[in-house]
């Protein structure tokens, strides 16, 4: 019998297989300038995937976004898990 211990995936114990269950994550984006992003996305998603879903509902080009917390300035190629991006958190939106 094998278990994964953690809050985004699920193990079925019947079958042989693993199956795992993605959970949908709520990020808050700022730029403080007036606009407050709202985005659900994937904790599997990379940070390119989090600019594109941000780029569809602020207009602006996804390419021209970088994406902050901190003084920690995200890459494109990682994923929202591997930077420990969770459910509410509030990144800073800035524009090149």
């Amino acid at each position: 019998m094998f278990t994964v211990s953690s809050y985004c995936t699920a193990v079925s114990t019947n079958s042989p297989r693993l199956s795992l269950r993605i959970r949908m994550i709520e990020v808050v984006c700022n730029d403080r300038l007036g606009k407050k992003v709202r985005v659900k996305c994937n904790s599997e998603d990379t940070i390119g995937d989090l600019k594109k879903l941000i780029a569809a509902q602020t207009g602006t080009r996804w390419d021209k976004i970088v994406l902050k917390k901190w003084y920690t300035i995200f890459k494109d190629h990682v994923s929202l898990g591997d930077y420990e991006i969770h459910d509410g958190q509030n990144l800073e939106l800035y524009y090149q």
